[in-house]
């Protein structure tokens, strides 16, 4: 097998990656809250780790995939304040929870569909596992790690001698009550919720040792994992985001009831900035795959744009960013389908340098997933003169990008103006009279709103052109 070389977050380094099982790669995923549409913040991390799914099964390795949906048990505070997610956005739109999540549910695999993200081999509910969580609660708390009070269960950290291995923090901070205050039933302030005892009006509760409850968000994961993948796997993945609570507090618990971290790899991907700054609800910059589609950006055009940059790297959406992004996939897909439609037979120089990219493509990828030199040598392949062989050969890239280099749309698409809708003709007019009168500012400006509504104009010497983006 070739080497696989991955950065393993839990040891702060680059580290070659060979599964504990050879030839078996069991791999997790923490999947999406499902409350919310997923936003393309969130779809960035799900890239990357279809990305890696996608290299270890071009290595030839065999992927369990494991990915949790999280329907109960994730309160608005990840430090287990306030009210559950899924129970909230049930109440406010006078819907059950089960409703909910099977909405959201839908709607998450639905746009990772659009991207090209390979369904898990496994998708597991939180809700179909509460004995699996109430089993591992059981174990810590008979193993010393876990103390009940009116609230629930808690995972005492004082008795994990790594906690913070992950992420570094300062755990005598953390019991100072740097992050939460210190309630008098938690003995420390990182202290966190394994089962937290329900009111009796609060709609999803289950029976359990200890009264009616539901899970805290952290032992989901945990017991998921272990019933799927064991007490050790290979791989978790998950955002950046992760790492100081819920991945901590994972690595915690799993630690109490076997003794061992439960993933000997840990990746993050880094956080999609907009407009160089957070995305955040309150900025009103939280977009979705459907905002980019109103704008005529195809999904894809969203995926070649995260594999422009290192999945560790921060990434800076912008409108002029995915347009760029849009503009390179469909150039792209236009050099290599032109190329490949090319006639002529496949040369002995051709067949070593289609030995060379794949080497180079191979080296990139099992690099840390270095997606964006991986991408210069799909561009290299398409300007080369490879004959019927670059077919092949992109197909075979494509296996890891998952562009549709071969299939997917190559130019935009230049339509009929009897056939626009009335509001953008009307804009194409007044755009025509602003650069008649020379009023070249409020030209430019009508440009952009015609692109945000998915139609690209192009001058020519008699006028313009329009085309479908």
């Amino acid at each position: 097998m070739p080497e696989i070389y991955l950065y393993n977050t839990l040891t702060r380094k680059k580290e070659e990656f060979k599964p504990a099982i050879p030839g078996e790669v069991r791999m997790y995923t923490c999947g999406p809250t499902v409350y919310l549409y997923a936003s393309i913040g969130n779809f960035k991390t799900y890239v990357f780790s279809d990305v890696l799914r996608r290299t270890l099964e071009y290595n030839g390795l065999s992927v369990t995939h494991v990915m949790n949906i999280t329907d109960v048990g994730h309160l608005v505070s990840d430090a287990d304040e306030g009210e559950d997610k899924v129970v909230a956005e049930a109440a406010r739109q006078n819907k059950t929870p089960w409703e909910i999540a099977e909405f959201y549910t839908q709607a998450f695999f639905r746009d990772a569909d659009r991207l090209n993200i390979l369904r898990p081999t496994i998708i597991c509910k939180a809700t179909d596992h509460i004995p699996h969580m109430i089993r591992m609660v059981e174990e810590i708390v008979a193993n010393g790690y876990g103390y009940e009070t009116d609230e629930g269960i808690y995972f005492d950290v004082s008795k994990y001698p790594e906690y913070g291995r992950l992420s570094g923090i300062n755990l005598e901070k953390q019991m100072a009550g740097a992050r939460v205050e210190v309630k008098t039933d938690k003995r420390n302030a990182a202290d966190f919720l394994l089962w937290r005892k329900a009111p009796k009006e609060h709609i999803m509760q289950w029976e359990s040792p200890w009264g009616m409850g539901y899970p805290g968000w952290h032992i989901e994961c945990s017991a998921m994992s272990r019933e799927y993948l064991g007490d050790q796997f290979d791989i978790h993945t998950g955002g950046i985001d992760h790492i100081p609570i819920h991945h901590e507090n994972e690595i915690a618990q799993s630690w109490a009831c076997s003794g061992q971290i439960p993933a000997r790899f840990w990746l993050h991907g880094e956080f999609l900035l907009v407009d160089g700054g957070k995305m955040s609800k309150s900025l009103n910059n939280v977009y979705l795959l459907d905002d980019l589609a109103a704008r005529g950006y195809e999904p894809l055009a969203f995926r070649y744009f995260c594999l422009g940059a290192h999945y560790r790297t921060k990434l800076n959406f912008t409108w002029d960013a995915i347009a760029g992004a849009q503009t390179g996939l469909r150039g792209l897909r236009a050099q290599v389908q032109r190329a490949v439609q090319s006639q002529g037979s496949v040369s002995e120089v051709a067949e070593q340098k289609v030995a060379e990219l794949k080497a180079a493509f191979l080296e990139a990828i099992n690099d840390d997933l270095n997606t964006p030199r991986a991408l210069a040598v799909v561009w290299e392949a398409a300007k080369s003169d490879l004959g019927p062989a670059l077919r092949d050969l992109v197909a075979d890239f494509d296996r890891v990008l998952g562009l549709d280099l071969l299939t997917g749309q190559a130019k935009d698409e230049q339509v009929d103006e009897s056939e626009l809708p009335a509001e953008v003709a009307a804009l194409l007019k007044e755009r025509a009279e602003a650069r008649k009168a020379k009023d070249w500012a409020k030209a430019d400006s009508l440009r952009e709103k015609l692109r945000e509504m998915g139609y690209a104009v192009k001058d020519v010497k008699d006028g313009y052109e329009v085309t479908k983006i």
